[in-house]
């Protein structure tokens, strides 16, 4: 009785050591959220009256260094960078400074975002080591903002400069030096603020400073700038708007397209024929006959000229005040033809106009040789214009809608600058019914100065429409297709009917930009009626129940 009880016992304990050895998973813990914790710094932050060379941090585990070079801000910049080691995870960083620092300063360097743990990344956000090479540390502080003077948001890392103003100062210090204070807006943040300044009258700029040497380049860099100078203390947030300086118009040697066409690259703008250079092209003392055209999405214009055989020929480009000349060698090559392809096919919007490019420039264009027709083969008008800088020619009529057309180039039609002609060319298009378009009127508020250019754009800031007025408020974008919009309104101070960027030496800030808060829903068969406000341009409305649009009667 006594074994068999004993075998019962044993054989329970061994059910209950089986479940427990039961397999499991290990999980490790909690994971690791909390930022490294710097425990002691030599000499110690905040120091005063800073006399070495060498600045040593130690953390309460091993970090890593992330993007230094973009997160790392030296505050006043230093000529020649420090060096930082060690590069890989250690508890221990080592500033060696290689510069002279200047006496009764304070410094300061903030790592941003730089320093993580090593095991889960975990920053140590905004990290500042500070000190003074004189008897205390400098303690006042300004701030604001940056935006883009035209687009409507602003890139990252935009270095934001303050510039002593003294005895020595002149505005071409932002070329060649560098700035008494610096900041930057880093990678997630539109604000700047600098601390532990000095009480003083500075220059406020900012700045996307694509070298990274705290210089401004005119033909790489953007540039804001505050157009008064500014006083600290200072309790103001101000607000600097980046933009490209138009640069003056500067011709670089053209070269050889092709057998009857140079490439001449350029700096400045050349937006439209009225625009374009005086150009005089030369074989020896006999002037050339030519035809001056702009490249596609390039800063370049193309230079037809008749071929002819020739070792070198010369290019005199005058613009404004710019003059220069070029002597270069010609080649024989193989020669542009006419060609002639529609930007359109199928469907033609009602806003749109027909349109063909001519690979080569066209001289004539004869309407006679031209027929356009409708489904029952009827003839329908129409007018032709010919933009011979962009070398697109276009067909206006009017357009009714489910209508089917057909335009009949015949021989002869077109004659381009070569008197080369076209063979037949047909073209079959579409029109849609008006309900498959929405109307967009857009009532403008609170406009402090007239003209003001209007213009619809996509989400990522094409513009597909523009309206121009002089004094009208309310502007209608009709016949336009069912998509999500935005609104960007321009005052056109100087009335040239383009937005015109601003310049730094002529203390010219550029035109002003209102970006309408949201995206505007435009829908098939719907009228939108959208207020724009342009007193307030950076602050959304709130979005109501009841929305504007009112559905069209049939």
């Amino acid at each position: 009785m006594l074994k068999n009880n004993l075998k019962y016992t044993f054989f329970l304990l061994l059910l209950v050591i089986v479940g427990c050895a039961k397999r499991g998973s290990i999980t490790g813990g909690l994971k690791d959220t909390i930022a490294p914790v710097l425990k002691a710094s030599f000499p110690e932050n905040f120091s005063k009256n800073f006399k070495g060379n060498e600045i040593k941090l130690v953390f309460d585990e091993n970090i890593k260094l992330k993007n230094l070079n973009k997160q790392l801000i030296i505050s006043p910049p230093m000529k020649y960078e420090p060096s930082i080691l060690p590069t890989t995870p250690s508890k221990t960083i080592t500033i060696k400074i290689k510069d002279t620092l200047q006496p009764n300063t304070t410094y300061s360097f903030n790592f941003g975002q730089s320093i993580a743990d090593n095991n889960e990344g975990n920053p140590f956000n905004q990290f500042k080591y500070v000190f003074s090479t004189g008897d205390y540390i400098d303690s006042l502080s300004l701030g604001g903002t940056v935006k883009s003077a035209y687009d409507k948001e602003v890139e990252s890392f935009v270095s934001v400069m303050l510039y002593d103003v003294n005895d020595t100062f002149k505005d071409s210090i932002v070329y060649n030096e560098n700035p008494r204070y610096v900041t930057n807006t880093l990678d997630s943040l539109k604000t700047f603020r600098f601390e532990n300044l000095k009480a003083g009258k500075y220059l406020l700029v900012a700045m996307k400073d694509y070298n990274s040497n705290n210089k401004y380049n005119p033909k790489t860099d953007k540039i804001g700038f505050s157009k008064d100078f500014i006083t600290i203390p200072n309790d103001t947030i101000y607000e600097l708007e980046l933009f490209k300086e138009t640069l003056p118009f500067k011709a670089f040697k053209p070269s050889q397209a092709s057998g009857n066409k140079l490439l001449l690259g350029y700096d400045g703008v050349v937006n439209s024929a009225n625009d374009r250079p005086k150009i005089i092209l030369k074989n020896n003392t006999d002037v050339l006959s030519t035809i001056t055209t702009k490249f596609p999405k390039k800063d370049s214009l193309q230079i037809w000229y008749k071929p002819i055989k020739t070792d070198s020929l010369n290019l005199a480009v005058a613009k404004d005040k710019y003059e220069t000349n070029f002597t270069f060698k010609i080649k024989d090559q193989k020669k542009d033809t006419l060609n002639i392809t529609p930007v359109q096919s199928g469907t033609l919007n009602f806003r749109d106009k027909f349109t063909l490019e001519s690979s080569t420039p066209l001289i004539r264009i004869e309407n006679s040789k031209i027929n356009l027709v409708n489904n029952v083969k009827a003839a329908v008008p129409f007018t032709t214009e010919y933009d011979e800088f962009n070398q697109k020619l276009y067909f206006d009529f009017k357009k009714e809608p489910l209508e089917n057309y057909t335009f009949e180039i015949l021989p002869g039609a077109l004659t381009d600058f070569f008197e080369k002609s076209n063979d037949t060319l047909t073209y079959k298009l579409n029109t849609r019914n008006t309900s498959d378009y929405g109307n967009l009127s857009v009532a403008l508020e609170n406009v402090k100065q007239f003209p003001v250019i209007v213009e619809l754009t996509n989400i990522k800031g094409d513009v597909l429409a523009t309206e121009y007025t002089e004094k009208n408020t309310t502007i209608d974008f009709n016949l336009i297709e069912p998509a999500l919009y935005t609104l960007r309104a321009i005052y056109d101070t100087n009335k040239n009917k383009e937005w015109d960027s601003g310049n730094y030496l002529e203390k010219r800030q550029a035109e002003e930009v209102i970006y309408f808060s949201k995206e505007i829903d435009v829908r098939a068969n719907w009228d939108v009626n959208q207020i724009f406000d342009l007193s307030l341009p950076y602050i959304p409305e709130p979005k109501k129940k009841t929305d504007t649009k009112t559905e069209k009667k049939n």
